[in-house]
């Protein structure tokens, strides 16, 4: 097996960090894959914000939990407090991929999952854990949403399309079996 097929087979979502750096200049490589990545029409219609600040992570963190605990079904929320109350892990740091709304609408979504696929696997192919994490949504779903676009200097018009946790695994994880019964092959 080559050393891509590798990485993707090893990749897990980890949903446990510990408080350990990840160097810059290994950070910068992770965010030059993201920018790597393919676009339709090579619109690269993303923004990729890198933040190491434990203070805005934590303010992200606590508006989210926030937002999730005033909604009406509290399912999501209750699921959160019972792994420990942390929307993001404890990770040292994330990535959030801010898009803009394409035509046709939602191929920004397209473009979105081949960003936070390279971030990932790049990201694993170094040795540096990490989790996609839709979370992040819930940050810039309240009062405050408008205040994180700005201390994360969003370009005008973008919204958060999604966040990758990125740091060392407390301990490492099976990746998730492989159901074929997804797999349809038509010969």
């Amino acid at each position: 097996m080559n050393d891509t097929l590798l990485t993707i087979a090893r990749r897990f979502s980890c949903r446990d960090f510990i408080d350990k750096p990840i160097c810059e200049s290994d950070l910068l490589t992770i965010c030059k894959s993201a920018l790597a990545s393919p676009s339709g029409m090579n619109r690269q219609n993303w923004q990729i914000v890198l933040i190491e600040n434990k203070v805005i992570i934590k303010e992200m963190e606590d508006e989210g939990l926030k937002n999730l605990q005033s909604y009406h079904d509290k399912t999501l929320y209750n699921r959160i407090m019972g792994r420990g109350g942390k929307l993001f892990y404890n990770a040292p740091c994330m990535i959030i991929i801010a898009i803009k709304e394409r035509f046709p609408k939602g191929a920004e979504l397209i473009d979105l999952g081949i960003v936070s696929q390279n971030i990932s696997l790049a990201a694993t192919s170094m040795g540096i854990d990490n989790c996609h994490c839709g979370f992040a949504a819930f940050c810039f779903a309240g009062t405050k949403g408008t205040e994180f676009k700005q201390k994360l200097q969003f370009f005008d018009g973008y919204e958060c399309g999604l966040g990758v946790l990125l740091g060392y695994a407390r301990e490492s994880k099976k990746p998730h079996d492989l159901n074929l019964e997804k797999l349809t092959i038509i010969n």
